[in-house]
């Protein structure tokens, strides 16, 4: 007989930090574009396991030295390749007694709905009345809360008890009826200390504007993200007025903002992505980095260290010193050429 207690022996073998499980009755009220049971209807249980971030993978951002670490073991390599050999591991488990299961271990760049939830034009369309359009997108930090791995932060990252938000999420769909963990309900991780407002580079989080919805009849509560705002910044930019400086800007193709390098990257352009979408040049410096610090400095986490995260004086790039008369950059789109 397949049971909660050795799924979650399973999946910590195969590299997950935290598995929990939430019964499917728990996505009832979910948007068509994001209920699992639209991918899988006979849907009974939904593990969500939490793959965490090694603090030393932030270390060379915060040196302001070697930044691809971050972005390929914290980021891409987790997203792209740690995650997807667990849930599709866990998923043969499964398999292997009888209940058919579905790895997710990413979102799929092939899904419906953009970064705020709407469809995109001409993307796809529904098979059949009724149906949502392909693909349905599962919320990998909703799945998290509602399979009780831990709470919604303020900035919208998810946070745990052991790491704050220093992970990511892999999900497994089964047929399996499995013992549901409770919704997380110990002590409030996220104080609304607004650390994560005051250090994001893009001042993407609105201090006063926030999302409210219910989760499995809970409330949670998250501030209004200016997925642009968050988008420019995560790759090292901010978006600048007037006419152009070739040496130092190029045109964002995605948003057609005037983009220069922000005094949080030394980078003239953004590198090349790393993997897929690793491209974190940012670092989190709000949602992760300040919040990390903050929740370490208040002690309500479990994996501790010996030393504080911060130990010098945080870094910054004057681009106004740099040399006008240095010879003119071709623009590349925003990504650095080989």
């Amino acid at each position: 007989m397949l049971t909660a207690k050795a799924v979650k022996k399973m999946a910590k073998a195969m590299g997950a930090d935290k598995v929990s499980i939430g019964n499917i009755e728990r996505w009832e009220g979910a948007p068509l574009q994001m209920d699992p049971r639209q991918i899988m209807p006979e849907a009974r249980s939904v593990i969500a396991m939490a793959f965490r971030v090694m603090r030393g993978s932030l270390r060379g951002i915060e040196e302001g030295t070697f930044f691809s670490n971050y972005s390929a073991m914290g980021y891409g390599g987790l997203t792209y390749l740690y995650i997807p050999l667990t849930v599709i591991n866990l998923s043969k488990f499964i398999e292997d007694h009888g209940y058919e299961a579905i790895p997710i271990g990413h979102q799929s760049d092939w899904r419906a709905i953009d970064n705020e939830g709407n469809l995109r034009s001409k993307k796809s369309r529904p098979v059949a009345p009724g149906r949502p359009a392909p693909d349905v997108m599962v919320h990998l930090r909703i799945a998290g809360y509602l399979c009780g791995l831990g709470e919604i932060g303020y900035s919208k990252v998810f946070l745990t008890p052991e790491f704050g938000p220093r992970q990511r999420i892999g999900i497994v769909l089964t047929e399996a009826a499995l013992e549901p963990d409770p919704i997380y309900a110990g002590p409030s991780l996220c104080n609304r200390c607004m650390a994560c407002v005051k250090h994001c580079p893009g001042q993407a989080i609105s201090a006063d504007q926030t999302v409210k919805v219910t989760l499995a009849g809970q409330p949670a509560e998250w501030g209004q993200l200016d997925c642009n705002a968050c988008h420019i910044a995560f790759c090292g930019g901010q978006a600048v007025e007037g006419t152009l400086d070739p040496e130092h800007t190029y045109t964002d193709p995605l948003y057609k903002k005037n983009i220069a390098p922000s005094p949080w990257t030394p980078f003239y352009r953004k590198p090349r992505n790393l993997y897929n979408t690793g491209q974190a040049i940012c670092g989190g410096q709000g949602c992760v980095r300040a919040c990390m610090i903050s929740l370490e400095n208040r002690g309500v986490l479990t994996n501790k260290f010996h030393e504080k995260f911060r130990r010098r004086k945080p870094w910054s790039v004057d681009w106004a010193m740099e040399s006008k008369t240095a010879a003119p950059r071709k623009s590349t789109g925003g990504v650095e050429p080989d």
